[in-house]
């Protein structure tokens, strides 16, 4: 007689191997008409690395082991040394190789911004921490580049393609890393409150300088310099180059006290550090510190909308993937009605965070050069901190119903969703919390009129003669046209931002994505009884099958 009760049957495994961007076909579509159809074959085949079983445990190796500070080699030499397990190396290697990083700088064709966007939408699905870097080296490099002697020094390290894992000098190395230390401990988010000083070497109008205090929150310790705010004699803050090496090839006096014991985000380092007279370089002009600090934070804010949109599609594809294998009382799960109305809803959320973050992407690429598009430019400063709110916070709550979908199996160690579910918050964290983003937005609307304007003007348009979208419009026209009392309006800072954000994804599903979509949202964002748990939608107004089968086609076409 067979005793044995361990007959495995109805448990269904994570998906994988797969090429990422071959099922999902409304990422594709935006490529081309950003015109990154250029792009396509490469994030082709970087979404079938990424989808390999081998490099999703690399992810999942990379986190479990995370990075260990090691302050002394065997001689007791103060070293600092952040070694992390070589997966994390490895998911840096393919990252970097692939050029995503770089490209909105290294290369001039149309699309650029898109085609980057889409490699960190990709890779943010399988591991998010090694993004931290990217995005930060990323950020650097428009700052760096106002500098010619700076950008002489650093900037083909910086567009390089080779990860260069060593700990030495810059000038020995073919590539770097960037990270970045504004938050000091008695003052988070508010920068002007640092007490981290700078003294001038050589003289007052000297660039290098001595910095002493300290940074709580320092990205990323192991790069190979970091930008930083300190205060001047004088009194202002400046923003300074502090590297890893002195010139004179001895170590920085960048004393790492101990490494961050983080929520999640745990294959990245983040420390806590001491200046006891370490070496800098400022960066920009004096007493601009934080003007040229909030530049390349305007940059990292971008990423932290397009990591929040790739937890958001890593999550919808696991559930809706195993939703449609799972069985529940004699049927799949995704042939349940409210389940499926749990899924359409992801699905409508999922696009309309991808729809907004390349909409984002696009305005950065129209900014630049010596004729930047005026409404691209209202795009890119009033819509990336309100965006990076709405977005970072969903992309929590979507991480947790994603989750639930698969019960049990989602909320075990083993499983990816319980690392994603971890990862969800740092985006909304990192980079100015939600009151610091709508803050920002109203600073914004307030001080730059004709910007807002802009916005204003296209959303009305892209509104048309929708009855709920006008009406939407309407209620905003008093924060947008500048008639709204600035002390009232800080109370109401968070609900303005989720109304404008609604409104400007609502507006971009509209022009650019299928009826299905852009109607399903409308109709569950805008319409009377719109509810604040995913599925608690009246699923008589979606066409549901439309919508699961845009999001995670059950026979993924083929690669172009």
């Amino acid at each position: 007689m067979d005793w044995s009760t361990h007959s495995v049957s109805n448990q269904v495994d994570e998906l994988r191997e797969v090429d990422l961007l071959a099922i999902d076909p409304a990422l594709q579509q935006h490529l081309r008409r950003l015109g990154a159809a250029w792009a396509l074959p490469g994030l082709h085949a970087y979404g079938t690395a990424l989808g390999r079983s081998e490099t999703f445990a690399q992810a999942a190796q990379a986190n479990a082991a995370g990075p260990v500070l090691q302050r002394f080699d065997a001689r007791g030499r103060r070293i600092d040394d952040v070694r992390f397990h070589p997966d994390w190396h490895a998911l840096l290697t393919l990252l970097r190789g692939q050029g995503w990083m770089a490209r909105p700088f290294a290369d001039r064709r149309p699309g650029r911004w898109a085609a980057a966007a889409a490699g960190m939408l990709l890779h943010g699905q399988v591991e998010a921490g090694t993004l931290c870097p990217a995005t930060m080296t990323q950020a650097a490099i428009p700052v760096l580049r106002r500098d010619p002697a700076l950008w002489a020094w650093l900037g083909e390290r910086l567009l390089d393609a080779r990860h260069d894992p060593s700990d030495r000098p810059i000038d020995a190395k073919p590539s770097i890393w960037l990270g970045m230390g504004m938050t000091e401990k008695q003052g988070g988010s508010d920068v002007r409150a640092n007490t981290t000083t700078a003294t001038p070497i050589g003289g007052a109008d000297s660039a290098e300088a001595l910095l002493r205090g300290h940074k709580w929150f320092y990205s990323a310790p192991s790069s190979d310099a970091h930008l930083v705010v300190a205060r001047t004699p004088e009194g202002g803050l400046s923003c300074y180059l502090v590297p890893r090496w002195r010139p004179d090839g001895q170590r920085n006096a960048v004393r790492i006290q101990r490494l961050k014991d983080k929520l999640g985000n745990r294959s990245n380092a983040s420390g806590e550090v001491e200046f006891e007279d370490a070496w800098g370089l400022r960066v920009g002009e004096p007493g601009r510190g934080i003007p040229t600090i909030l530049e390349m934070a305007t940059h990292t804010r971008l990423n932290c909308v397009l990591g929040s949109t790739a937890l958001m599609r890593a999550g919808l594809v696991q559930a809706l993937a195993y939703a449609r294998q799972r069985q529940a009382f004699g049927r799949p799960l995704a042939q349940q009605p409210l389940m499926r109305s749990v899924l359409a809803d992801l699905a409508l959320e999922s696009e309309a965070a991808l729809v907004l973050a390349l909409r984002l992407a696009q305005a950065f690429e129209d900014a630049e050069g010596p004729a930047p598009d005026p409404l691209a430019r209202a795009w890119q400063r009033l819509m990336t901190p309100a965006a990076k709110l709405w977005v970072c916070k969903r992309a929590v709550a979507q991480a947790g119903e994603a989750l639930e979908v698969l019960g049990g199996n989602g909320y075990v160690e083993e499983s990816s969703l319980a690392r994603l579910y971890r990862e969800a918050p740092v985006n909304s964290v990192w980079e100015g919390s939600g009151n610091v983003m709508a803050l920002d937005l109203l600073r914004a609307l307030g001080r730059e009129r004709e910007a807002a304007q802009r916005l204003w003007d296209d959303l009305a348009e892209g509104c048309g003669d929708e009855p709920r979208l006008r009406a939407a419009q309407v209620a905003l026209a008093p924060l947008c046209q500048g008639r709204l009392d600035p002390a009232l309006a800080e109370g109401q800072a968070r609900r303005i931002t989720q109304r404008l954000v609604l409104l400007a994804q609502a507006v971009l599903l509209r022009r650019h994505a299928p009826v299905a979509v852009a109607e399903g949202f409308i109709a569950t964002r805008f319409g009377p009884d719109t509810a604040g748990i995913f599925g608690a939608l009246d699923p008589a107004a979606l066409d549901v099958e439309a919508l699961l089968a845009r999001a995670l086609p059950e026979t993924p076409p083929a690669s172009d």
